[in-house]
């Protein structure tokens, strides 16, 4: 197994170097030993994981979500239906964030629809309707 170094593998797991440290000092990622010179000394593991870390947060998993994941990914007692579980929940948070987002649109639209775009801005319709609705 050869060492790596940091820049290396921030390289090879497509991340920046500080994104490596980051990682470590969350604990997302294990200290690495280091060198008598105080560079650390990386694996290939530590590539995986974070390629692991980086495809999980393009899907939209939170740093606690992937730490979960990266620990059912651990544990020999853990069964593909946990794993599976827990992306079932992240389905459930995308779909609601989807459905928020579409009210968010609507009302926007609405919003629009009732402003002519022109006027003096004291009177326009889309600042009056924000003003009204401060506590939404």
């Amino acid at each position: 197994m050869k060492a790596l170094t940091i820049g290396t593998v921030a390289r090879q797991a497509g991340v920046g170097v500080e994104t490596v440290r980051f990682y470590e000092r969350e604990g997302l990622i294990p200290q690495p030993p280091r060198r008598p010179s105080g560079y650390r000394q990386y694996d290939d593991g530590a590539v995986r994981r974070i390629r692991f870390i980086r495809h999980a947060k393009q899907l939209g998993f939170s740093l606690r979500q992937i730490r979960e994941l990266l620990a059912l990914r651990a544990d020999a007692q853990t069964s593909c239906a946990e794993v599976k579980e827990q992306a079932e929940a992240k389905i459930a948070e995308v779909e609601q964030k989807i459905q928020d987002l579409q009210r968010i649109r609507q009302a926007l639209v609405e919003l629009t629809a009732s402003c002519a775009g022109r006027g003096p801005v004291s009177a326009c319709p889309i600042l009056e309707a924000l003003e009204d609705n401060t506590t939404s």
